[in-house]
């Protein structure tokens, strides 16, 4: 694929494609650009793409959901004026449903556990909405941040709880939206799809819609340590190993919007290479990724390795860097992970990623 037609346009296209004067913020959420990463295109001798979801106002991916999961509730009648948003989450979510929330008139609840981010948490006060946090738990225990939310909502009618997990109007957001964007800007030359999974909705969504338009395409599910998503697709049990310092990424249970994705195939990766991904782009390309992002970039590049050339790849910046700014880009935070300063180079990666045992990819049968 020439580059060109997928992130390059003049001046003068440009500004013939400028929207007119919008009338709300929430307008700008979506249509945002696909991006070449150069080095890793070079690198792989693959078209390795970024969905730019950071340009969304909110900052991240997770704007769409949010302004899906409010447009239905209104329709239906569940979401009415003078009630309040609640809703659980690691961070992102609670942003994109704070900035939905006031941009239409209601009041939002965030329900987040204590560890977070401090940036998310600074966000979601600037847009006025409530913050209440939790202490971190496992899901089993009743004071998890996502029991916590639904039983606030569940105790006042003039609540309305998000439930951003399994309400699969965060996977419609998807398949409606961002799955016809990225077909449209390759111009329908997409080979594989690569994505994390937080509550499922993104890959559930896009890879609902690719693997209709394009029924070879290949889905790529990446996990971290510390998630279960890759042991249940191998297994068909949920058991992690490890943990990661990424926010909000990985599932323990089966979610609704999860169980919508058409999976291909599945890795899990180690936060060193998502922390080598992103030191790379960053000195290379003028790309700077939040710990999301890199993950999802850091399977792209294994996509690639395992692929072959000549496959164009397309994978998600999630969220705006700063929100990682705290962990992935703190250098006293990695070395309290253990984590060296000099990564491994990204030549000596991708070297390692072709070369490493097949068995390693769970492949799924449709």
């Amino acid at each position: 694929m020439e580059s060109s037609r997928v992130y390059n346009a003049s001046s003068q296209e440009h500004s013939a494609s400028l929207s007119p004067v919008l009338g709300n913020v929430t307008q700008l959420i979506g249509n945002t650009d696909l991006l070449r990463i150069n080095s890793l295109s070079e690198l792989s001798g693959c078209e390795i793409l970024l969905k730019c979801e950071q340009q969304n106002p909110g900052g991240s991916i997770k704007d769409r959901a949010s302004l899906q999961m409010v447009k239905d509730a209104i329709a239906s009648g569940k979401l009415r004026p003078g009630m309040t948003i609640v809703e659980g989450t690691a961070g992102n979510t609670g942003i994109g449903l704070a900035l939905v929330a006031k941009a239409m008139g209601f009041k939002m609840l965030v329900v987040m556990p204590k560890g977070q981010a401090p940036e998310k948490e600074l966000m979601i006060t600037l847009y006025g909405a409530e913050l209440k946090l939790v202490d971190a738990c496992p899901f089993a225990n009743p004071n998890h941040f996502y029991h916590t939310a639904k039983r606030i909502a569940e105790g006042d009618d003039n609540y309305w709880w998000a439930d951003q997990f399994e309400n699969i109007s965060n996977s419609k957001a998807h398949f409606e939206n961002t799955g016809p964007e990225i077909w449209q800007q390759t111009q329908g030359r997409i080979d594989a799809l690569v994505s994390v999974a937080g509550t499922g909705g993104t890959i559930g969504g896009c890879s609902r819609y690719l693997s209709k338009v394009r029924p070879g395409i290949q889905t790529w599910l990446v996990d971290p340590d510390g998630s279960g998503i890759y042991s249940y697709l191998k297994t068909g049990k949920y058991h992690a190993s490890g943990s990661s310092f990424t926010e909000g990424i990985g599932i323990m249970r089966s979610v609704e919007n999860f169980r919508q994705a058409k999976v291909d195939k599945a890795i899990t990766l180690p936060d060193s290479d998502l922390i080598a991904v992103a030191r790379h782009v960053r000195e290379r390309d003028g790309i700077v990724l939040g710990s999301s992002s890199a993950l999802n970039v850091a399977g792209a590049l294994y996509a690639a390795a395992k692929m072959g050339p000549g496959n164009t790849i397309v994978t998600f910046c999630c969220d705006l860097a700063e929100r990682s700014s705290s962990k992935l880009y703190n250098r006293e935070f990695l070395a309290e992970k253990g984590y060296s300063e000099v990564s491994e180079p990204l030549e000596d990666m991708f070297e390692r990623y072709k070369n490493e045992p097949a068995d390693l990819v769970v492949e799924i049968l449709r």
